[in-house]
């Protein structure tokens, strides 16, 4: 075995490999961006080497930087984690080089599976089914737009080299395909150094199975049985669990014996994932991922193994167990993304103010209270796993575990989750991948805000702060004292729906009098409990600025104090004033100052978190000014374009 590895990535994959690193008595090394100098994998990690700046390309995609990190740690083999370089046959080839084990399995596998297009080649001539589409070699853009064509639209234009939903885009018709196939070449690029896509015929609510194959070097080859991936938004999975409900047990033996041959094709060794779409009884090859993956954890609590330990095992050159293994109980697995699903899924950045973790459910996390998301990596804040007898007492104890996680700080999909799980259709197994699609209505709403209790919070903690400071110096107080009257002040705040209301407190003693909307009510905020009335809910309040996150029995609302002295930020502005959604790096700038555009014309392209974001004329206009010149980084809210309308 091994005796010290280095972690040749980042996050959530880079501290669940120490765990297991740890446990078995292995040293880890840690490699980090500058943006990652102080992230948890790097305080876990026996020792740390920078790698570069904060972009992917100048840092976790620099195979040089990484290899000779790994020589000065002295360290003997290199797990890749997924994403970045782990599907990347050149760095399997470098390390080799440098006389250092990759964890994975060889580069001539890689190459097999690692291209869509060369792995559905390969499947082909094995004769296993495949979605109708074009995996050739020529890119050239009119040539795919006629290969689209000929498949029938909708088509799906999916990044050859990548995986993870990135570089990957649904064409409902000939005339979109050209933008569409440019904006899936340009991510695909940013997230693989690779541009080459494929095109395949759309089918719109298909199942995604998969099943986990783990090979060895002594000519073992073994399923570990599939996963449903199914429910997914953006073409990346949000819920995961094993096994599959509902699946067929000829359909779920074929293909499992499917992705076993297709490993054995390859000579693989180590852990690998085959993944296949099934709709109306018929399955298709879809792609093979020649690494673990985010979903793995599923899979270890239905089998009890450490699949990690396995690749440290396989990789040292020892063969897979003897013993046969039975799956056990049902396992789920939910993503919680830093994103605001009803902004259709924007990334969202900033600091994690507030971060509670629920008891009896397994949490894989690179986060902890007080880090930062970064517009520069993926958005999955953590993975949160539970484990049953059976299907429903999973989905029970998904659902406490889900009420007990608390965050505030970017906004989550924390309330889509909780959704989905109590859908109906998800509680009977009715999972497609247009689970999220076909019912965004439900699933997509955004949270509703109780305005009296949000009101109340604030209130009480406007009214807390101020005794605190009228504590320390009274001289300073600015209270709410009237000359023979009952003492009262007005505040005034700004709803999430964008509301601006006035609210008015009357303290008294310990609590206050407060006149809401609906009318006078009595209110306590004492020890993390606020009472409204006769009714108490848990309550936690975080301050930035002027802006208040209000936790309500774990769930995240946001109000912002005004100034009714200080107009609305941008009132003055003349024209029409285009802002960025997300904080964000400026790729493409689509026109200039003097430029007519018709509405919904695309002005600038932004990227976050290996995520497009194009940005579209509101209406019909000139363009005025140009604040965001190509590659600026820009914050949430900065002014990018002002647009003269018509």
């Amino acid at each position: 075995m091994f005796r010290r590895i280095l972690i040749a990535n980042r996050g959530e994959i880079a501290c669940r490999v120490i765990r297991t690193a740890r446990r078995l008595g292995i040293a880890a090394v840690a490699v980090h961006s500058d943006a990652d100098a102080a992230a948890l994998h790097v305080r876990m990690a026996d020792a740390a080497y920078a790698i570069g700046p904060a972009p992917p390309r100048e840092s976790y995609l620099r195979i040089d930087a990484i290899i000779d990190a790994a020589r000065r740690a002295g360290a003997e083999a290199i797990h890749p984690g997924y994403g970045f370089l782990s599907e990347n046959a050149d760095f399997a080839e470098a390390c080799a080089a440098a006389g250092i084990v990759f964890i994975g399995p060889p580069p001539s596998a890689i190459r097999a599976m690692g291209s869509k297009s060369a792995a559905k080649a390969l499947m082909e001539r094995a004769g296993v089914p495949l979605v109708p589409g074009y995996h050739g070699e020529d890119q050239d853009a009119a040539h795919l737009a006629a290969e689209a064509a000929a498949t029938g639209f909708p088509v799906l234009i999916k990044a050859s080299a990548g995986g993870g939903g990135r570089g990957m885009r649904v064409v409902a018709d000939a005339a979109a395909f050209p933008e569409a196939l440019a904006a899936a070449q340009r991510e695909a690029s940013a997230a693989f150094g690779d541009d080459r896509v494929l095109v395949e015929k759309y089918l719109a609510r298909p199942r995604h199975i998969e099943i986990q194959v783990f090979a060895d070097s002594h000519g073992n080859t073994v399923s570990l049985f599939e996963r449903d991936c199914s429910i997914q938004r953006r073409h990346q999975k949000v819920v995961e669990e094993a096994p599959a409900p509902g699946l067929d047990a000829a359909e779920r033996a074929a293909m499992g014996e499917a992705a076993v041959a297709a490993a054995r094709a390859v000579g693989y060794v180590g852990a690998g994932t085959v993944e296949f779409i099934a709709e109306h009884g018929r399955f298709y090859f879809m792609e093979m991922n020649t690494r673990l993956q985010v979903e793995h954890p599923v899979t270890e609590c239905v089998t009890g193994l450490d699949l990690v330990e396995w690749q440290l095992r396989v990789a040292a050159g020892e063969a897979l167990p003897a013993a046969p293994v039975a799956p056990q109980g049902h396992a789920i697995e939910v993503r919680i993304c830093a994103e605001d699903p009803a902004r259709d899924f924007l990334p969202a950045t900033g600091t994690i103010l507030h971060l509670r973790e629920p008891e009896g459910a397994r949490i894989d996390t690179g986060v902890r209270q007080g880090d930062a998301i970064t517009p520069y990596y993926d958005s999955m804040i953590a993975k949160l796993i539970v484990h049953g007898a059976d299907r429903a007492e999973a989905l029970r104890r998904l659902d406490t575990a889900l009420g007990g996680y608390e965050i505030a700080g970017p906004a989550t999909n924390l309330g889509l989750l909780r959704r989905i799980i109590s859908h109906p259709d998800f509680a009977a197994g009715g999972v497609d991948t247009g689970f999220i699609a076909t019912r965004a209505a439900t699933l997509l709403a955004p949270e509703e805000a109780p305005a009296d209790w949000l009101l109340a919070a604030a209130a009480l903690h406007l009214l807390a702060a101020a005794r605190a400071a009228t504590d320390a110096d009274p001289w300073s107080a600015a209270d709410s004292w009237r000359v023979n009257a009952e003492p009262y002040q007005d505040l005034h705040f700004r709803l999430p729906a964008g509301d601006a209301i006035t609210l008015r407190i009357h303290p008294q003693g310990a609590g206050a009098r407060l006149d809401l909307p609906t009318g006078s009510a009595e209110a306590h905020l004492h020890d993390g409990a606020l009472t409204l009335g006769a009714v108490s809910r848990r309550a936690k309040i975080l301050r930035q600025g002027q802006m208040l996150t209000i936790l309500l029995d774990g769930v995240p609302h946001r109000l912002q104090i005004e100034d009714p002295l200080v107009p609305p930020e941008g009132a003055a502005a003349g024209g029409a004033r285009i802002a960025s959604p997300i904080p964000a790096r400026v790729t493409r700038v689509l026109v200039a100052v003097g430029d007519r555009v018709e509405a919904g014309a695309p002005l600038l392209v932004l990227e976050a978190m290996k995520m497009e974001l194009t940005l579209r004329a509101p209406a019909a206009g000139t363009v005025a000014a140009m604040h965001a010149p190509l590659g600026t980084l820009v914050d949430e809210g900065k002014e990018l374009i002002v647009l003269t309308p018509d």
